[in-house]
């Protein structure tokens, strides 16, 4: 596969139309597109879903397209900060299959990438974890955990 980024860009370009469609957003995500002249680099934002200690914030995310996407997948990380047990507090690296290299299929969109995101953060892997202790505590005290990732999201994520 060549690296130049043509295809790349070609096939980015055409998840852009598809995005931008009216009904072409997944529900939850707010938006997602270049963040200036680079087709490769993106930000997207998604609502926390309802019902989590995410519910009521907007979280930005970075989308970096390699340039032999749809090859591999994009990196995806959280520009804000998230209380998750799949999510690296500091960096914002996202731990979620769907990323993943080794399953990673070249027809997967970063529309599915986003709903995915959206699933997991309604739905923690903690038997997956970045955070370790985010997960034990997800685990030993769910009450706890949704205290924390409430405030987390009231801190950094709303208004």
């Amino acid at each position: 596969m060549a690296g130049d980024g043509r295809k790349a860009m070609k096939r980015v370009a055409k998840e852009l139309k598809a995005l931008n469609k009216s009904d072409g957003c997944p529900e939850g995500v707010i938006g997602a597109g270049p963040r200036g002249d680079n087709l490769l680099e993106w930000q997207a934002s998604i609502e926390g879903p309802e019902g989590t200690p995410y519910e009521d914030g907007i979280f930005f995310l970075n989308v970096k397209f390699p340039t032999d996407y749809p090859f591999k997948p994009p990196e995806v990380t959280f520009e804000t900060t998230i209380y998750h047990p799949n999510v690296n507090t500091s960096s914002g690296a996202i731990c979620m299959d769907t990323l993943k290299q080794d399953q990673w299929g070249p027809s997967t969109t970063l529309a599915q990438v986003l709903s995915g995101l959206l699933q997991l953060l309604a739905q923690p892997n903690p038997d997956d974890p970045l955070q370790a202790d985010i997960a034990a505590l997800y685990k030993s005290d769910i009450d706890a955990y949704n205290a924390q990732a409430a405030a987390m999201t009231e801190q950094h994520a709303t208004g």
